[in-house]
């Protein structure tokens, strides 16, 4: 049975794989990924990634965890300052803000992702979509007209769902028809539009 990382240097150990099989899934994708390619990278032994995890799938599952984690903890402390802004300022924020998280380190996060949907990668975006909802919810509060809106958890379900998947697809694309700052543009003024003309309509 694998052990816990108890010491310092253990947990580094454990991070070090962890960067590492993301770095292997980015290169090779999670189909040709090898427990060999992983412990080169991490400079260690293929024994010794065994000291801590049982195997191969054990170890992209605390992948996938390290990046939901990563996600999340980009999203929270946006929520403060999105919350101010008006709803199509906050969207195009939010967005330009996830594609500069997913293009960190050479990409690493963005590489990752491509690769998400064949690793059945619904499975562990429950997270982000909580995060982001809270957001929405947060957004209600301090917005509290917009309450009146039909549909609120339809809307938010679509560009939550919608939005993380148009922005992945977007940039993995090697010759998108249309500019990021255009399709940020216009998930922000669908969506202003909506409420602008809802909320009139309500009035």
């Amino acid at each position: 049975m694998a052990r816990k990382p108890k010491q310092q240097r253990s947990k580094a150990t454990v991070d070090a794989i962890i960067q590492a099989t993301m770095m292997a899934i980015a290169e090779h994708g999670p189909a040709a990924l090898t427990a060999r390619q992983i412990a080169e990278i991490a400079g260690i032994g293929v024994g010794s990634l065994y000291e801590y995890f049982e195997d191969k799938d054990a170890i992209i599952h605390a992948a996938s965890i390290r990046f939901v984690e990563d996600t999340v903890g980009m999203i929270k402390p946006l929520v403060p300052e999105l919350v101010q802004r008006d709803i199509r300022d906050a969207i195009k924020m939010l967005l330009f803000r996830f594609r500069e998280f997913l293009e960190e380190n050479n990409q690493l996060y963005l590489k990752c992702a491509r690769h998400a949907f064949s690793m059945d990668m619904v499975i562990y975006q429950e997270p982000i979509n909580r995060a982001l909802m809270d957001f929405f919810t947060q957004y209600l509060m301090h917005h509290p007209e917009l309450l009146k809106l039909p549909n609120i958890p339809t809307v938010a379900y679509f560009y939550i769902n919608g939005g993380v998947f148009t922005v992945v697809r977007h940039l993995c694309e090697d010759e998108p028809m249309q500019s990021f700052e255009e399709l940020a543009e216009v998930f922000g003024d669908v969506l202003a539009s909506y409420t602008e003309h809802n909320l009139a309509t309500v009035k």
